[in-house]
């Protein structure tokens, strides 16, 4: 079983930035579409964010589109959600899953991702 695992959540003031990691242990992130979601208390889970395996493919939601980057880093068997101009409005626990079916086109829709990790906390306040 594929275990992903976040990091790089914290408490940041209006206006910064974090950086997200979602590693895997014990094997390749790299064959796989990757997704960041988030889901805020009493809130549904949004999908913010997915890269392909190949990066060809990448979306946001409208909703961080111009503020946050995912990228992959295959070296390191990493994806990065790279997060500016935060607001309150982007806090909650942000989760990373993998799509193991084969596809060129990643998808915000989270039911296609059959992995995912435990989340890393966000929280934008000042």
């Amino acid at each position: 079983q594929l275990q992903l695992v976040e990091s790089g959540g914290g408490l940041v003031q209006p206006g910064g930035s974090l950086r997200l990691s979602c590693a895997a242990s014990k094997f390749t992130l790299n064959y796989y579409n990757i997704g960041w979601f988030r889901q805020a208390p009493g809130k549904e889970r949004e999908g913010v964010s997915c890269i392909s395996s190949s990066a060809g493919s990448i979306a946001y939601a409208d909703s961080v589109k111009g503020r946050f980057t995912i990228s992959r880093e295959y070296a390191k068997n990493t994806v990065y959600l790279q997060m500016n101009s935060l607001r309150p409005e982007d806090t909650a626990v942000y989760y990373c899953a993998a799509d193991r079916k084969p596809s060129r086109t990643c998808t915000l829709f989270g039911d296609e991702y059959d992995q995912w990790g435990q989340g890393t906390q966000v929280t934008i306040s000042s």
